[in-house]
């Protein structure tokens, strides 16, 4: 008798951070059933997606010096004015009575930015980045975004991460997912992998791609032996696609259980935050040492939808830079082919709230980390915050679009030519924010 396969759902995973259904009303509780019916249906294609990925080469497989991008997704709405102060503007301390960080020179109480170039200073909980940007290995873009004008968490994400700039958009999948498949006969088993819930819609339609919570729980819950290979008997005369994706997926199982990620001690001292993403970072830093044929690791951090007691923020900022530190420290010369790129769907507004909070915005700012980055440099136009300079309800004008942040990732740290296929009638130019 063949073994059964999972009922309908079954170890989809499908969990809802609930700091992603909570807004003040521009973009928020009305989109919980939204999300909902969303979640299912990404979930079920990540289920197929993630079977029916990696294994196809054996362990004997692509052990090049790849470069590796690696995609971290600030989900909420994560607040560039907050970790990127301008505060050589008198406007950002006018409307930001309460919240503002102080200029590195103000000596009066209060949390005070660290200066990075006379007119903008990084929150100070973000420090540990600071050896990065002395080395030229970060780099900021500030007033930047997809021009999504909803103010809707759901529609912002899906529009950055789709690589569009609104919905109406014609463009099919996930920018990922498009540059991966522009060069598929180039796959590899764990060319690209995605840790979370549900696969980010900038993999969708990827055949190259995985999703798994943690790479150690990503196994078979059944006994060696017997079962493995009734299933493999089964998946290999199956002769459809589900069958298929089951064959890869034993390999890729099979893949795993010799890399034996739990047994991974990072280098040079390097400690990772023991929070989920934290820990996704430092499977990233082993699947880079292992040269496993990585391309793109993808991977959320949720809880930067601030409005209400922003002071909040202080524990999500320092887990991003602390995991973003202990990356560099572990991966050392390593690091020299991987390039981070940190990404939210939307800035906040200039002003304040009366709840210690900021509302949804526009224009936000991406950070970007390795040895192929031109860092010690915020780019971009800065539009200025004055009242008059502001856009919509009272945000950041947007300056530079997100894409042309990507597009150069694609070019200069992947050796991509298809950057017209994957971002369609993107005519703007580039930062030289990347080496190649």
């Amino acid at each position: 008798m063949n073994p059964p396969l999972p009922s309908e759902g079954e170890g989809l995973g499908v969990r809802v951070p609930a700091d992603w259904c909570r807004c003040d009303g521009t973009g928020g509780l009305d989109e919980r059933a939204v999300w909902s019916r969303r979640a299912v249906m990404a979930a079920g294609v990540s289920w197929l997606a993630s079977r029916s990925a990696l294994a196809q080469a054996t362990f004997a497989q692509d052990k090049q010096d790849r470069n590796v991008v690696v995609v971290v997704f600030l989900r909420g709405g994560a607040d560039g004015l907050h970790l990127v102060t301008p505060y050589f503007e008198d406007a950002y301390y006018r409307g930001r009575p309460a919240l503002a960080t102080r200029a590195p020179s103000d000596r009066r109480g209060g949390p005070r930015c660290v200066d990075l170039d006379g007119r903008f200073g990084l929150h100070p909980t973000l420090a540990p980045l600071l050896p990065a940007w002395a080395d030229g290995e970060l780099g900021i873009v500030h007033a930047v975004g997809s021009g999504d004008s909803t103010h809707s968490h759901f529609e912002a994400m899906a529009t950055m991460e789709r690589g569009l700039t609104n919905q109406s958009d014609l463009a099919s999948g996930g920018w990922l997912a498009r540059h991966l498949e522009s060069q598929a006969g180039t796959s590899v088993p764990l060319r690209a992998v995605a840790w979370g819930y549900t696969m980010p819609e900038s993999l969708s339609g990827a055949a190259s791609a995985t999703l798994v919570e943690t790479l150690s729980d990503f196994r078979l819950r059944a006994p060696r032996g017997d079962v493995r290979e009734r299933l493999a008997h089964l998946y290999q005369t199956g002769g459809d696609q589900l069958s298929e994706a089951g064959a890869q997926t034993l390999g890729v199982l099979q893949t795993l259980e010799k890399l034996d990620p739990k047994e991974y001690k990072p280098e040079n001292g390097a400690d990772y935050p023991k929070t989920p993403t934290g820990q996704a970072m430092k499977e990233v830093a082993f699947l880079v040492r292992q040269r496993v044929g990585l391309e793109v690791a993808c991977l959320d951090s949720g809880g930067w939808d601030s409005h209400v007691n922003q002071a909040y923020l202080d524990q999500q900022m320092g887990d991003l830079a602390k995991t973003l530190a202990a990356l560099r420290q572990d991966l050392g010369r390593e690091m020299s082919r991987v390039t981070v790129v940190v990404q939210s769907e939307f800035g906040r507004r200039v002003e304040e709230n009366s709840g210690l909070g900021t509302d949804h915005g526009a224009g936000g700012v991406f950070f970007a980390m390795g040895g192929g980055v031109a860092g010690g440099k915020v780019y971009g136009d800065w539009p200025g915050i004055g009242p008059d300079q502001r856009t919509g309800p009272g945000d950041l004008r947007i300056t530079t679009d997100y894409r042309t942040v990507l597009a150069e990732i694609l070019e200069k740290r992947l050796g991509s030519g298809a950057v017209p296929d994957v971002f369609p009638a993107l005519d703007s130019k580039r930062l030289g924010l990347f080496r190649a």
